[in-house]
């Protein structure tokens, strides 16, 4: 199945009050990380996935992990994924676990196959009414379009954190920072941003 947006559009001409927009839009609001009452991991094949949530458990970030994720429908797997009959979370839990993180501290679903779908499968199996700071994981050009799905779904008085990861494509790695200074970078934000845009009218995540 063909994502509905292209992962890689081609991208208008953008100056620079178009690029401080996108990127405060695509990458989302800077914040410091804290102590959170639970950390909630979208799916993913890449390893940061478990590397930032292990390394939030380690910093005491969070003692509560959720993680989602069953088999995307529409996403290329990592070219290091080498897990094609497991679940998404599956491996990042084995991960967690092989880590030293106790199995008691993770609550997980398993049936997701988008980050939509990562947000409210989720809520059949953790209460986030009783939770006031959700730190999330993802990649760092996801983060805006994440923390929509979050604020959507979830209850009003939830504040986020996120912790995020840079992702290379082509060998070239896309930033915050960085992302306008390559083609690849430039079509993975401007992807992001019709992603934010068509969801959002479609009532599935914050709308810009």
């Amino acid at each position: 199945m063909k994502p509905i947006i292209p992962k890689e559009p081609i991208v208008p001409t953008l100056n620079t009050q178009e690029i401080e927009f996108l990127t405060a839009l695509v990458f989302g609001e800077k914040r410091e990380p804290k102590k959170c009452d639970a950390l909630f991991v979208f799916s993913g094949t890449h390893a940061g996935h478990w590397e930032k949530t292990i390394e939030a458990y380690n910093n005491d970030f969070s003692e509560n992990i959720i993680v989602t994720g069953g088999r995307s429908l529409t996403g290329t797997p990592d070219p290091n994924w080498k897990y094609e009959e497991a679940t998404e979370a599956d491996v990042i839990i084995n991960y967690l676990l092989a880590a030293g993180i106790p199995e008691n501290k993770i609550t997980y679903e398993k049936k997701s196959t988008n980050s939509l779908e990562n947000v409210l499968y989720a809520k059949e199996v953790f209460d986030f009414n009783k939770i006031n700071h959700l730190m999330f994981i993802c990649k760092s050009h996801a983060a805006g379009r994440q923390y929509r799905t979050l604020a959507k779904h979830l209850p009003e008085h939830i504040v986020y954190y996120p912790y995020t990861f840079n992702t290379f494509y082509n060998n070239k790695e896309i930033s915050r920072e960085n992302w306008m200074e390559t083609e690849i970078g430039r079509k993975r934000v401007w992807g992001e941003y019709l992603r934010i845009d068509h969801y959002g009218k479609k009532g599935d995540i914050v709308e810009i």
